[in-house]
Formats: C-alpha cells, structure tokens, sequence
C-alpha cells in the first residue's frame, strides 16, 4: 500500500537541548507545515516538516515509540534513530487532539492519549480501518486503482510542494539569513541588556546604600539644626548675662574694695586690741601690786585697830 497523506497542520517544531536535554530549542521562529502519512504494510507512521530547502522533521513513528501529551497544546516524541526529541506546540487542543488520535494508537506507553493494551488490541489506526472496511465492498482491482489515484494525488502534491519549495528557495535563505543577522543582533543585545542588568543591580544596591545614608545624615542634620537653635537661643540670652556679669564684676570690686577697708579695719583692731591686752596685762599687774600694798595696809590698819582696842580696854 505504501504511505498514504492523513494529515497536515501548522505547528511550532521544537528540538530538545542536546547539552542540557531538558531545554527545547525552536527550530524556526513561525509555525511550520507539519504532514503525516500512515503506511499500511509497516503499521507506522512519518512525520515530515519543511522549513524552505532544510527538512526539519522526518520521522518515522513506530509502534515502540510514544508520543505523549505534555500538556493542552503540546506534544512530544523520541526519534532513536534522529538521537533527539522532537516537540511540537500547536495553536489550539483540538489540533494536538487530531494529531494524537492519528499517532496515539502506535504508542504503548501513553495511556493517558493512547488507551491501555486491551484497547489497542482491539482497534486500528483509522485509515487502516477504512481501508479494511472497504475491502468486504470492492473488488481487488478497484482497491489497487483506488490506492493508485491516492498515490498519484499524493506524488502530485509532493511535486507541487517541492516545486513551490524550490521557487522560494532563494527567498527563505535570503529571509534565514535576515533572521541569522536579526539573531546575532539579538544575542549582542541579549549580553548588552543582560550587563545593563548587571549595572542597574549594582546600582540599586549602592542607591540603596546612599539612601541609607541620607537618612542618616538627615538625622544628625535635624539633630545639628535642633542644637543650633538651642544655640541661638543662648546668644540671645548673652547680653543679659554680659550685663549681669558686668554688674557682678562692679559688686566684686566693692567687695573687694569694701575687704581691703575691713582687712585694713580689723589690722587696726587687731593692734587696738594687742595693745589692750598689753594695757590690760599692765593694769592687772599694777592692780596686783596695789592689793599686795592694800593687803599690807589693811594688815597694818587691823594691827592698829586691834591696838586701839586693846588700848581702850587698858583704859
């Protein structure tokens, strides 16, 4: 029977990072045409893709492999014999949806997209389905000429693509080459931004320490405002006290005058009063002197009395 076409959708063709086999690298920047044919005899299927004179895709899909629903929009296989893994993002469910129930049924692994094993024991791929449901309603040389017509249809559609791809041969390399210059520009801008990125983190960091720091000196800025106007406060309050200070030192130069009179003063007393008690020492000495005579005296005025008496008693 041959491949016979099932299938044609625009999809973006992804290729799995063969470095880091976790990042998926785009293979063209727009969607490209994706075609899948079933061959019958070998009960697989091929995926081709085409960007201009390069083909992207073209893989053949075995039983063995899985084709797996990664999410709403997006599916992926492993091509062995590629040694990569192919990725395909299409613009709606509904496209992965069809894209899945043609390849789905070859695929033991994906039972979330393909079915589990009873289930695919017991159905065909759609095509291969038709095509057996037709041979219980026409004859084997109707079947041949009928897969001839698809064959021809198909080569013809093949020559026309190819031919359409050869006349915009020349226009989708000048076009990858603008997308190879836009590409450099690109990656030359990516580092440019990414330096900047750079520049602009170190200069959040130190923004972020000058304002940190104008904080600061705002706060001893208020602090220094508040003691200069404590300040200007006591230099208003300096004229009084000159005045006062002024007035003290005038008392403190009558107390001091008003001391060296009364020091003078009380060097006189003192003298006054030396001389007193030289004077008083003097009188006490003559005053003791005077009551030793009067003592003497009085004895003798005694004596004379007591020889009166004794006189008049003679009497």
């Amino acid at each position: 029977m041959g491949e016979q076409p099932i299938f044609t959708s625009k999809a973006h063709v992804f290729q799995i990072d063969p470095t880091t086999k976790r990042n998926w690298l785009p293979a063209s920047k727009h969607p490209l045409t994706v075609s899948y044919f079933y061959d019958g005899s070998r009960n697989s299927y091929r995926i081709i893709s085409v960007d201009g004179t390069k083909v992207i895709i073209n893989s053949t899909v075995t039983p063995n492999m899985t084709f797996t629903k990664t999410s709403q929009k997006f599916g992926q296989w492993a091509d062995s014999r590629a040694n990569t893994v192919f990725g395909l993002g299409f613009p709606s469910e509904q496209q992965l949806s069809k894209e899945s129930s043609q390849e789905a049924p070859t695929s033991p692994q994906a039972s979330s997209v393909n079915g589990t094993e009873d289930e695919k024991g017991r159905r065909s791929p759609p095509i291969e389905s038709l095509l057996k449901s037709n041979n219980h309603r026409i004859n084997p040389v109707k079947k041949w000429e009928q897969e001839l017509r698809t064959l021809g249809e198909s080569n013809a559609r093949l020559t026309a693509a190819l031919q359409e791809s050869a006349g915009t041969a020349e226009h989708w390399r000048n076009r990858l080459q603008v997308c190879k210059e836009e590409g450099d520009r690109l990656r030359e801008r990516i580092v440019e931004l990414e330096a900047q990125s750079l520049d602009i983190s170190k200069e959040r960091e130190q923004n972020s320490r000058l304002s940190q720091t104008v904080r600061l000196l705002e706060a001893e800025i208020s602090e220094k405002e508040q003691e200069l106007e404590r300040l200007r406060e006591e230099v208003r309050v300096i004229p009084g006290l000159l005045e006062q200070c002024e007035g003290l030192q005038q008392q403190l130069q009558s107390a001091e005058n008003s001391n060296a009179e009364l020091e003078s003063r009380s060097k006189t007393l003192k003298c006054n009063v030396e001389e007193s008690r030289q004077k008083y020492g003097n009188l006490v000495k003559e005053l003791t002197t005077f009551l030793g005579i009067l003592d003497g005296k009085i004895d003798e005025l005694h004596g004379f009395r007591q020889g009166l008496a004794k006189l008049g008693m003679d009497n």
